[in-house]
């Protein structure tokens, strides 16, 4: 299906926002996630069910200053 992460089209056989984590190998720390504009806490990731055209927005916490 395509969805768009952080403005970019990407195609992803991913049915919830855990596998789409595990697909994009994100760190299993400081990375938020938000389905069109709603934040979701990856408590819930596993039952966040993906949608063909969905907005997903991810955030990765950085280090400096």
């Amino acid at each position: 299906m395509k969805v768009t992460i952080n403005n970019k089209q990407h195609q992803t056989q991913a049915a919830n926002l855990h596998e789409l984590a595990s697909e994009l190998q994100l760190p299993q720390k400081g990375v938020a996630i938000a389905i069109d504009n709603q934040l979701k806490p990856r408590s819930s990731w596993g039952d966040t069910i993906l949608q063909e055209g969905v907005c997903i927005t991810i955030i990765k916490a950085a280090c400096g200053g």
